[in-house]
């Protein structure tokens, strides 16, 4: 049975008591523990069940690679499914629950499936809930959905009670995994005298060294573990990081590191995970290797482990699996576990060792301990259901024939080991098969290419494929230097530590046990454990035509499980590699995609959440605007103004004021919120030629011209003025809700079509106040307030000028959206409520009032102005809104050029922009739809236009609107219907889309 040592652990050893539930059931562990080896301590050797199958399945792994103890953890309120018990920390008072089972973990109903398997095969999906049709919907798809994943999403009405926060770090050099090979190639990076992050995934450093044993220099490599964390920790140019894992490497040396800050304190305050947002210069995958299983029929069988987690178990938290452990390997490695079993006094009845020839010197000790060796040999099946009963010995060579059972009660299974390429592999590194090593290691040849054409990252110890002391450490401590000095470090020398040679024969490729099994042991021989895959469902997948490791993968589910085929995925390649009858390099791997292991949905959002889900923006006015009467419209993540209400005033009042006063006095508009984007380098006007369908090279310094902005597919997406401030940098206005849009299409575009253009982007929204001054009154205010001319003759229509207005600094567009006299002017953010409150004194003897977004858009539309998202859809182009003359000709090609040549968009019958005038002075509804006499194949009434905005103009004094309407432009004067819900009509008249001052004669006094 599974229990606790007398011995202690390297990470328990006087630990205080903890108690913990596992479904109900009170148990105790020790201050140290993960969960898993608290249960292994309490004899709980079944954990869960498998996804398919339903089969028992107990813990077979000590790290992130384990497949099959997933748990619910917490109570309602805290309640999170999927929690791995090998990397979850023990503490006091924890809750878990064993998942994928009903109505209990020992007593499982859906176990039946197992006796349903020959009819459940790989793909049986595909095939199955094809025919008949009409059931689907009703039989196949609910059955899929109540079968699919594992656990129970949390059902808690209230909030996640714990914090979580992103983190920003700049380094020179980043090295992860915290292993003996990770401390040695920080040190060695240090010494360089570069700055060095150091992060290591679990709660210790050093890794496996300590169990597996050695020595570096003379010294227990423990001991020399515990120097190099004293030397490093003292160093003032290192930051060190346990239970921080490196999530995925992209591209340009960014790295996600994730964070378990209280995961083993949950009563501490503070914030549970971080996310790391890392940038450094020269990164180094110090990130170990992962043992395999090996493929025997029962595999799966709880007490079937890994050798080198039995051996982590013992060693590591003073916990044996089962007082008759029976080793079977492929190398030499798995004999240190039989070793160290009976060194503490737990027997090891068999070393059975595939390979014919042996183990080299550690299989002579384990001989010298009285172990029993047999080579050449393999397990034929394992016995038991629930848990390791015995094993049956068989001849490797061949098909199966039991020799003798061998009564045990745990089996420590290696199949050699496969270096951990994930990170290597997230930003394009290569990978080349080693034949001596049977593993897939990085590509030194081929490494993740930087910008510069350079590799930013490398590889060090046995995840480089050194899996020997004597040969990491010194890689390790050579792969530091190297990247401390690419990193700008100096050409710092250290002496190289020397490891103690080892004498290991050679592993030897087995991927099924025995090689000439039959049908019956293949079907009951395990490659993924959680999704039930089986080495026949491989074989089958490649007789079915799916010779393509990615089609195999999905055919049959290996490697899609939690553990992303950690366990399963070399294993699985190879048997796939020996159906098709080629070699394991030609069949190729599956891709490698971040994070390494799964990281928590709280640590991705951060801080962003509740009310801070969309932090709001406000602009330097906000203030002022809110205690004056401001009645508040959320523009995306901004508050503007929709009116400024005065007491006793209803909305529609105060926007009916405000109208009237901007038409014949002065208004004011806090316009801070429009996209400002600064465009610069000798590219930009060729760049710019290219985003914008009109011509913009041609702009002269000191001049704006209107632009619209397509999509590829051709439809509108953006419009605004571009001022030219030099020959190579232009100042591109977008709409408020546009900003982060365009500036995100721009770089877009930059970066993986014009990547050599040489333009840079930058997104000053936010530095900038911008203040509309609106009306006739417009141009005394200003010359009231002094320092710049800005007379018609001074300051054209369409033209900018730099200067100084009132004391301040000031940027003055003479552009109009409101077709009155008007001037757009920016100054500093920090001046922006100062300007604003000097314009607001200024002119109250010539009747200033602030306005807001409602009036804004009425003014815009008594002058036919479009606005982007109401005008504009999505489906709408230029043409249908008149806008053809802003369709450059000149030009060889824009963005949507092409798109608009399309019979569709160059469709005569497209809906064109029109005014609207209602019949009675009533107003339109917002989107309603106009229709004729007739209805369609569809029963329903004709449609041949639709409102886009619509309006109560108080200078009109009548309900006012832009559509859209097929034939539109030829139909002026025409009245037409449009239904409202409660079955009234408003009949409106097409008009022109600009119904006030059409002469322009206001905007241009």
């Amino acid at each position: 049975m599974s229990t606790r040592l007398k011995t202690g652990g390297r990470f328990t050893d006087g630990g205080a008591q903890l108690s913990f539930d596992f479904n109900g059931k009170k148990l105790k562990g020790v201050e140290g523990d993960t969960l898993a080896s608290a249960l292994l301590a309490n004899d709980q050797m079944m954990v869960g069940r498998s996804f398919k199958y339903h089969r028992p399945r107990g813990i077979v792994a000590s790290g992130g690679e384990e497949p099959n103890a997933l748990f619910n953890m917490g109570g309602t309120d805290d309640f999170e499914p999927n929690q791995r018990a090998t990397v979850t920390e023990l503490f006091d008072g924890l809750k878990i629950t064993s998942q994928n089972h009903w109505p209990s973990l020992e007593f499982d109903i859906g176990a039946i499936n197992k006796h349903l398997s020959r009819f459940l095969p790989a793909g049986f999906y595909y095939k199955m809930f094809i025919h008949p049709r009409p059931l689907w919907k009703h039989v196949y798809e609910p059955f899929i959905r109540q079968s699919a994943g594992l656990g129970k999403a949390p059902r808690a009405q209230d909030r996640d009670p714990d914090t979580y926060e992103h983190f920003y770090h700049f380094t020179d050099v980043m090295v992860v995994g915290g292993g003996v090979a990770g401390l040695q190639a920080a040190y060695a990076a240090a010494l360089t005298g570069v700055k060095v992050l150091l992060v290591e995934q679990t709660a210790h450093w050093g890794g496996r060294a300590p169990v597996d044993g050695g020595e570096v220099d003379g010294l227990p490599v423990g001991n020399y573990v515990d120097n190099l964390v004293a030397e490093l920790s003292a160093m003032d140019n290192v930051t060190m990081r346990t239970r921080m894992m490196g999530a995925g490497v992209y591209d340009h040396g960014y790295v996600l590191g994730y964070e378990r800050l209280r995961d083993h304190q949950p009563a501490e305050i503070g914030p549970r995970h971080r996310l790391w947002r890392i940038r450094a210069a020269q990164i180094v995958t110090a990130t170990g290797a992962i043992e395999r299983p090996l493929s025997f029929a029962g595999n799966d069988v709880p007490g079937v482990m890994l050798a080198g987690a039995v051996r982590d178990y013992a060693v590591n938290f003073g916990v044996s699996i089962g007082d008759r452990t029976v080793v079977v390997t492929n190398n030499d490695d798995a004999y240190r576990t039989a070793i160290t079993l009976k060194g503490l006094g737990l027997d090891v009845p068999c070393i059975i060792d595939a390979r014919a020839g042996g183990g080299g010197a550690l299989a002579e000790d384990a001989k010298a301990l009285g172990i029993r060796v047999e080579n050449g040999k393999a397990i034929a099946k394992v016995k038991g259901t629930k848990r390791v009963t015995g094993v049956s010995l068989c001849v490797q060579a061949g098909e199966g024939a039991e020799l003798e059972e061998i009564a045990c009660d745990a089996v420590a299974m290696s199949g050699g080991w496969s270096p951990v390429v994930h990170l290597w592999s997230h930003c394009g590194g290569k990978l080349i098969w080693d034949e001596q090593q049977s593993h897939f290691r990085p590509d030194a040849e081929r490494p993740p290419m930087g910008a510069t054409g350079e590799g930013f990252v490398s590889v060090a110890g046995s995840a480089n494929g050194h899996l020997q002391l004597a040969e990491l450490i010194g890689d390790a401590h050579g792969a530091g230097l190297a990247a401390g000095r690419a990193a700008g470090g100096n050409a710092a020398k250290a002496t190289i530590p020397e490891g103690a040679p080892t004498s290991e024969n050679p592993v030897e490729p087995v991927w099924l046990m025995p090689q000439g099994a039959g049908i019956k042991l293949r079907s009951k021989t395990w490659l993924d454990y959680q999704n039930d895959v089986k080495v026949s469902d491989v074989q089958l997948a490649a007789q079915e035509g799916f010779e393509s490791v990615e089609h195999a993968k999905r055919y049959t589910t290996l490697g899609m499980a939690t553990d992303q085929g950690k366990l399963s995925n070399i294993n699985g390649l190879a048997v796939l590699s020996d159906a098709l009858g080629q070699p394991i390099p030609q069949t190729g791997t599956t891709t490698f995609r971040p994070p390494y292991t799964p990281i928590s949905m709280g640590a991705i959002g951060g801080e962003a959440r509740g009310k801070v889900f969309q932090p709001l923006r406000k602009t330097p006015l906000y203030e002022w605007s809110d205690t004056h009467g401001s009645d508040w419209e959320p523009v995306g993540a901004w508050r503007r103004p929709f009116a400024y209400l005065q007491p006793g005033e209803s909305v529609h009042d105060a926007v009916n004021r405000e109208v009237k006063n901007t038409r014949e006095n002065l208004g004011l508009l806090d316009a801070s919120t429009l996209g400002k984007l600064i465009v610069k380098g000798p590219d930009a006007g060729k760049f710019l030629d290219m985003l914008y369908t009109n011509m913009m090279s041609t702009l002269k310094v000191g001049k704006c011209r209107y632009g619209l902005m397509c999509s590829e597919n051709g439809f509108l997406i953006d419009d605004g003025v571009v001022a030219r401030l030099d020959e190579e940098t232009f100042l591109c206005h977008t709409t408020t809700g546009g900003a982060d849009t365009i500036h995100g299409h721009m770089e877009e575009w930059l970066q993986t079509e014009w990547w050599d253009w040489n333009v840079y982007v930058a997104n000053v929204t936010e530095q900038f106040a911008q203040i509309a001054v609106v009306g006739p009154n417009a141009r005394k205010v200003l010359e009231k307030l002094g320092g710049m001319d800005v007379s018609k003759e001074a300051l054209a229509f369409m033209e900018w000028a730099d200067g100084t207005i009132g004391g301040f600094d000031a940027r003055v567009f003479r552009i109009s959206f409101s077709g009155e006299l008007s001037y757009e002017i920016a100054v500093p953010a920090s001046q922006g409520l100062a300007f604003w409150e000097a314009l607001i004194e200024a002119g109250e003897e010539f009747g200033a009032m602030p306005y807001g977004t409602e009036t804004l858009h009425i003014l815009r539309a008594e002058k036919g102005f479009i606005m982007i998202g109401d005008e504009t859809d999505g489906t709408v182009i230029p043409q249908d809104l008149n806008l053809h003359w802003a369709l450059s000709k000149k030009k060889e090609d824009y963005l949507g050029k092409r798109a608009h040549q399309r019979s569709h968009m160059a469709d005569t019958d497209r809906w064109k922009l029109v005014g609207l005038e209602t019949v009675d002075k009533s107003v339109l509804p917002d989107g309603a739809y106009a229709v004729e006499e007739g209805v369609n194949a569809n029963g329903q009434r004709n449609m041949f236009g639709r409102v886009t905005s619509t309006y109560y103009s108080a200078n009109l004094e009548r309900g006012i609107a832009m559509g859209l309407v097929k034939n539109g432009p030829d139909r002026m004067g025409e009245v037409i219907e449009f239904p409202k819900t409660d079955g009234t009509i408003i009949k409106a008249k097409i008009v022109d889309p600009v119904i006030y001052d059409p002469e322009g004669a206001k905007q241009n006094v």
